[in-house]
């Protein structure tokens, strides 16, 4: 029998290699995602996310709101604020933070920007009732009537006189750039709110006379010895330097429109002074007030009635209302002279003789004060 030949190492050694040079068997690719599924994908990721945070801020929100609206511990009492023109909301809850008002600066600025109310803060002093949430700190500034001071201006006072009051005025601001002239301010109270401008309030009391006299003139009496409305403010001027009596004006008033239409001289002293001191008070050496000197009566200037016929050139001092109705309607009277009489009046006179009586009484009593008398 044959025996079977062993296998040939040579075919062995190909067999082998065979095997050794195939390739290694690669994984399966992995699906790739349509493009839209990755577009949604990321949509999905990023609604996630907001919705996170739109949780965070609302929940925050509710948290600040919270806060907004607690009003803390304390005892009752007010306090001024003030809010100057321009002020933002920024700078405004900085301060508020600052003065112990509101106890917190960024609520109380998050909550107002979130509301869309961050314009909403009015210029002026305001008086803040506490304790009190930073919602009624809001409101009450943002709502709240501002503090409103008044300017008081009384009869007979002369520009000059009238713009050192304004310009003393702390709670005014800026400066007076149009000073109008003598006469062309109604003395009345006038309101304001601080900062405010010196000027405003100027031209409220230059508004306010405009219209007093033009509704005083159009019901004025016939045949008056003047023809124009600065000629009233110029005799009403002298009868508020006259008498500071509201029960005489009229009187005093009727003098003055009795003389003109006869076409005497007015002869009122404080014409004379004006000419002088352009309304000031005289006073002598000794620094107290003091009559007219002789030399001075007979001084002419443009304002001394003693000396001219008819009316000064400018008013002496602003009128108010009650003195312009005075010479737009005088009582009928024979009333020419009038001097005083001791008791803060006057005393009138139809006549010469007895204007002198009148003077002679009041030299009287002028002696007996000098003396120590009543």
């Amino acid at each position: 029998m044959h025996k079977p030949k062993a296998p040939s190492k040579k075919l062995q050694f190909s067999t082998a290699k065979t095997l050794e040079t195939q390739p290694p068997k690669r994984p399966a690719p992995r699906a790739k995602l349509p493009k839209r599924s990755k577009i949604a994908l990321f949509f999905i990721g990023l609604f996630a996310l907001l919705t996170i945070a739109a949780a965070g801020i609302l929940g925050s929100y509710a948290v600040f709101q919270y806060r907004y609206n607690a009003v803390p511990d304390g005892e009752q009492r007010s306090v001024v604020v003030d809010v100057p023109r321009g002020t933002g909301l920024s700078s405004m809850a900085e301060r508020l933070e600052n003065d112990g008002l509101i106890t917190s600066a960024f609520i109380f600025k998050f909550v107002h920007k979130i509301e869309g109310r961050e314009a909403g803060l009015k210029a002026g002093e305001f008086e803040i009732k506490l304790p009190a949430s930073m919602k009624s700190v809001y409101e009450q500034l943002a709502n709240g009537k501002p503090i409103q001071y008044g300017f008081t201006v009384p009869e007979g006072r002369t520009t000059a006189q009238i713009i050192a009051k304004l310009n003393a005025a702390q709670k005014l601001t800026g400066q007076i750039t149009d000073s109008p002239p003598e006469g062309r301010l109604l003395p009345e109270t006038y309101l304001y709110m601080r900062g405010d401008s010196r000027q405003s309030v100027v031209d409220q009391m230059r508004i306010a006379q405009d219209k007093t006299i033009d509704a005083l003139w159009d019901n004025r009496a016939p045949d008056l010895p003047f023809t124009t409305k600065r000629e009233a403010i110029i005799l009403a001027s002298i009868v508020e330097k006259e008498t500071g009596l509201d029960g005489e004006r009229a009187r005093v008033a009727a003098v003055f429109v009795n003389r003109l239409r006869r076409g005497m001289r007015l002869e009122s002293d404080p014409t004379i002074i004006y000419g002088i001191s352009k309304g000031e008070i005289l006073l002598g050496r000794d620094g107290r007030q003091r009559g007219l000197r002789r030399s001075e009566i007979d001084l002419k200037t443009d304002w001394n009635t003693y000396q001219i016929d008819g009316l000064p050139l400018t008013p002496i001092a602003n009128p108010g209302k009650a003195a312009i109705a005075a010479v737009l309607n005088p009582p009928v009277s024979n009333d020419l002279f009038f001097v005083a009489d001791g008791t803060g009046g006057h005393a009138f006179a139809g006549t010469y003789d007895e204007h002198v009586r009148n003077v002679a009484q009041w030299r009287k009593i002028e002696r007996d004060r000098a003396l120590g008398g009543p």
